[in-house]
Order: structure tokens, then C-alpha cells, then sequence
């Protein structure tokens, strides 16, 4: 027997899959938005084409009329006058028809007499000429004209009965000095066109540049003010509708500006408030630590987590402190020469975990590097201290060249761990202050407050260099964070 409810059930799953599909395609076939300065060049460039089309239609339009009026007009008077000249030479012989036509002009010519037609060229002959015309000039008695297609193109026809005769005579043009005109004009409009074209094309990107130029300085000072350079303003401006824009940015930045500073002294007074208390706690602490054998092993136990919560206050004040004065800019480095790989290996020396393992290799040995000393050892003195909270085993530490093309000019310094790894989204924010990860709850030990990747960040960054974390890549579960410092003199 069929479950009506897991019938149910697979055609719902079908139909939300199917619509996935969809929205995944859509989404790749979606066209990517314009940017402003292209959407601005753009309305410039059709804007330009469509003018130009305009004008260049209207411009034919109004030259191809004008000429085929004027060209109508000349030729009914020629061939009127034609006419009455072939009717004179017929009613003096009536038989030299032909004669009489080919002593009017080179126009092509056709009379119609005694029921014969008779011309002067292959081309125009009784089939060239449209019926309308032939009955209205024949039938009706009536001179006409008419443009009709011919096999070079248009041509006009002009159709005059000659009473005095009884015949009807019809004459043709094939408008070739008209054509060549408005092949002229045809040309001198592509060109015009075309200029104008490149024309709009040449205001467009011009305006765009000036319409976008606000806004690229605007991007800059913003840019700047991210990298902590809080007195960035936007200069002001005598144009009306960029002085809000200006204005508004300017006294946004001052009331940041204000806020970080204030919570930068904020931090600062509170570390040093609290060094005082601090340090007379650890007096104490180290009193008690010195009577240790006179207290019960319960009272030892308190003693112990004790030591242990006032150390890590010691840190996160300190950390604090640190942290105050790179937001009040108040940090100089020192800098001075260093061997890599013995750096390393010191800094190794005096961490948490002093027998961790410092793979180098061969090509780095002899590189230098140039920094502040005490503040590159404290960085990797973090990242051992993260890298042994995180971890469930030891660290190791590699020195080689950046992975970059040639000429390298970096080296990097890689610990890796074997842990948990890190999970999707955590490789940013890990160097956030405050923050121990997404997955902090889960792993294990309580160490840290957080702020020792930040003020890692901190440091390389004033060194020039940068740092980021990243899963391994050796197909083994764990973290690596990469410190990435330029090279003062290549091996």
C-alpha cells in the first residue's frame, strides 16, 4: 500500500529542488550591474547615436525631397519642350518618327502613334511604363508623371498627349545626377554622424569622470579612514549639491573620530586604574604562595586557581594597555636587523611552549629581516599561546619564502596546529577584538580574552606585513596562521 504522505513528501522535495535550480541559474544568468561611470558613458554614447541618427534621416529626408522636386519640375519642362518639338517635325513628315525622337536630347523616349509604339532604347519601352500612367495619358488624355523602379533604380516618367498628332509621348529619366547627389550627401551624413558619435562619446566619458571624481574621493578618504587615519576630511566644495554630501561626511568622521578617541582614554584609564590594584593583589598572591605548605590542601587548590585568574588578568591588562596606545597612535617601533630563522627560534625559545618544533628551510637560512624585536616576538609568542589553547597537540612552526611570483620579497612564518580547524567565516573574524572564534565554547581551556590575534594584527601591520589564518593543506584537520614580512636582505 502507497503512503499518500510520502508521495506527498517527494513531490514537495522535488518542487523546492526545482526552484533552487532555477534560482541558482537565474542567478548566474543575471547580467552584472553597470557601474555609475559606464551607466553615465553609455547615456552619452546612445544618446549621441540616436542625435545623430535624427539629424542625419531628417537631413536626407529633407535633401532627397528637395532634389526630386527641383528634378520633377526640370524635367516636365524639358519634356514638354521635347514634345512640341517631336510634334512639329512629325506634322511636317509623318513617317520620320524615329528621325523626329532622336533629335530631341540623349533622354530615352517612347511615342505611342497609329497604334505602334516606337522608342529610342532597349531600356524604356511600352512594359516600363506602369499602367496608371499609360491610361490616365492615353486614355484619359491627361499629361501625368510618376516615378517608377527601374533596373538601376528609380526613375521618373512623364507621359504628354500631343492632340495636334493624335499621339502620346512619353519620356524618362533615370535620375542618375540625383542618385550621385544623395550618394554624396550620404556619405558626408555617415561621416558627420560617425563625428558626432565620438563626440558624445568624448562628453560622456569627460562628464563621467567629473561626476564620479567626487565620489572616488570620497572612497579614498574612507579608505584612509579605515586604515585609522581619523582626521581624513573631504575638502570643501563650492558646488550646492556636493557641499550636503561634504558636509555630512565630514561631521560623520568627526563624531567617530570623537567616539574612538574617547573610547580609546576610556580603555587606557581603566588598564592603569586597574594596574594599581592589580599589582598589590599579586603581592598578596605571592605571599600566600610563599606560606603554601602552611595552608590546607583545600586552601592550596584556591591558592592555585587564584595565581591562575590573577595571571590572566595581568595579561588582559597588559593586552589592554597595548591596545589603547595603537588606538591613540602612540606606538614607535624600533627596528633593527634580523637573522629569520634565529629570530624564530628565540622567540620560540622564551613562548609558552619553548620546545615546540621550527622547521626552516635550507633557502632562508641567510635571510634578514628588518623589525621592532620585542613586538614581532610578541606575536608569535600568540600565536603559540593560541595555537596551544586551540589545539588538542603541539604546534609547528615553518620559515620559507612567500609563495609569489618572481622576484619574491617576503618571507612567511607559518604555525600550524592539529586541531578542530576553523569553520566557515572564522578566518576574518578571529582577528576582531574580543573575539575567541565561533567555535571557542567547544574547544577546550578557557585561556584568553580574545585579544591576542587582534593585537598580532596590530603589529604586522605596522611592520608593513600582513597575517591571515587559513585551514592546512596538507589533508590534515587543523589551522595555520601565516605571517607574511617583507625581506631587508635576500639569501
Amino acid at each position: 500500500m502507497i503512503d499518500p504522505l510520502l508521495d506527498e513528501s517527494k513531490a514537495r522535495y522535488r518542487l523546492t529542488r526545482a526552484r533552487r535550480i532555477i534560482r541558482t541559474v537565474a542567478k548566474r544568468v543575471r547580467p552584472k550591474r553597470i557601474g555609475l561611470r559606464n551607466r553615465i558613458l553609455i547615456i552619452f554614447g546612445v544618446g549621441s547615436m540616436i542625435l545623430a541618427g535624427v539629424l542625419a534621416t531628417t537631413t536626407y529626408s529633407f535633401t532627397r525631397s528637395s532634389l526630386m522636386q527641383q528634378r520633377e519640375k526640370a524635367e516636365i519642362n524639358l519634356a514638354f519642350a521635347n514634345a512640341r518639338r517631336v510634334q512639329n517635325d512629325l506634322l511636317a513628315d509623318r513617317t520620320a518618327i524615329e528621325i523626329a525622337l532622336n533629335q530631341v536630347g540623349d533622354s530615352h523616349r517612347l511615342l505611342y502613334m497609329d497604334g505602334k509604339w516606337t522608342g529610342t532604347s532597349q531600356m524604356f519601352t511600352e512594359s516600363a511604363i506602369p499602367p496608371i500612367l499609360k491610361d490616365q495619358v492615353v486614355s484619359q488624355r491627361k499629361a501625368a508623371i510618376m516615378t517608377t523602379s527601374v533596373r538601376n533604380g528609380q526613375a521618373l516618367i512623364v507621359g504628354i498627349r500631343l492632340e495636334r498628332i493624335n499621339a502620346t509621348y512619353f519620356e524618362l529619366d533615370n535620375l542618375r545626377e540625383v542618385r550621385e547627389a544623395l550618394r554624396s550627401v550620404q556619405i558626408a551624413l555617415f561621416f558627420s554622424a560617425f563625428i558626432t558619435i565620438m563626440v558624445g562619446f568624448g562628453l560622456g566619458l569627460f562628464a563621467s569622470r567629473r561626476a564620479v571624481r567626487p565620489l572616488a574621493n570620497a572612497a579614498q578618504a574612507a579608505r584612509a579612514i579605515a586604515d585609522g587615519s581619523l582626521d581624513t576630511r573631504l575638502e570643501p566644495t563650492d558646488d550646492p549639491d556636493l557641499q550636503v554630501l561634504t558636509a555630512a561626511f565630514n561631521d560623520m568622521v568627526s563624531a567617530m573620530q570623537q567616539r574612538v578617541e574617547r573610547d580609546a582614554r576610556f580603555t587606557s584609564d581603566v588598564s592603569h586604574e586597574l594596574r594599581s590594584p592589580l599589582m598589590t593583589l599579586a603581592a598578596s598572591v605571592q605571599v600566600m604562595e610563599s606560606r603554601r605548605d602552611e595552608l590546607s590542601e583545600r586552601s592550596q587548590a584556591a591558592l592555585d586557581l587564584l595565581v591562575g585568574d590573577v595571571s590572566r588578568f595581568q595579561g588582559l591588562v597588559e593586552d589592554l594597555l597595548e591596545i589603547s596606545r595603537f588606538d591613540a597612535g602612540a606606538v614607535r617601533l624600533v627596528k633593527e636587523p634580523l637573522v629569520a630563522h634565529e629570530f624564530v627560534r628565540q622567540a620560540i625559545s622564551v613562548s609558552s611552549m619553548p620546545k615546540t618544533e621550527v622547521r626552516v628551510t635550507a633557502d632562508v637560512e641567510s635571510v634578514v629581516i628588518r623589525g621592532d624585536k620585542r613586538r614581532l616576538a610578541r606575536v608569535l609568542a600568540n600565536l603559540i599561546d593560541n595555537a596551544r589553547i586551540h589545539s588538542g597537540g603541539r604546534p609547528t612552526v615553518h620559515v620559507q619564502f612567500a609563495e609569489e611570483d618572481e622576484p619574491i620579497g617576503n618571507i612567511w612564518i607559518i604555525v600550524e596546529d592539529n586541531g578542530e580547524g576553523l569553520i566557515d567565516g572564522e578566518a576574518e573574524k578571529i582577528f576582531e577584538r574580543f573575539s575567541r572564534g565561533a567555535a571557542a565554547g567547544k574547544r577546550s581551556g578557557q585561556e584568553g580574552a580574545g585579544l591576542g590575534l587582534a593585537l598580532a594584527l596590530e603589529h604586522i601591520t605596522l611592520h608593513g606585513g600582513r597575517i591571515w589564518a587559513e585551514n592546512r593543506q596538507d589533508g590534515i584537520v587543523g589551522a595555520r596562521f601565516i605571517v607574511e614580512i617583507g625581506i631587508e636582505v635576500p639569501a
